[in-house]
């Protein structure tokens, strides 16, 4: 079984496959408290003002929802977004 570390998580470019949307990179991770298990990963929202700067809005993943973490990139579905 390998580890991933956050730093390679943050290289790998986040991929929706229900609609092929290019999500971005993972800038934050969410823990359970109790366990330190995952519970998601965290994306930036949507850049704004011709793509200089990032709206508030933060993309959450629940790590449920994520298919495959290949060399590249991590597939996820998110059929809905927050």
């Amino acid at each position: 079984m390998a580890n991933t570390t956050f730093t390679d998580l943050k290289r790998k470019e986040i991929i929706n496959i229900c609609d092929g949307a290019r999500l971005g990179f993972a800038c934050d991770l969410e823990f359970d408290d109790c366990t330190g298990a995952v519970c998601a990963i965290v994306v930036p929202g949507p850049a704004r003002f011709w793509g200089l700067f990032r709206g508030s809005d933060e993309i959450v993943i629940p790590y449920c929802r994520i298919e495959k973490i290949g060399d590249d990139v991590i597939l996820v579905r998110a059929e809905t977004l927050n």
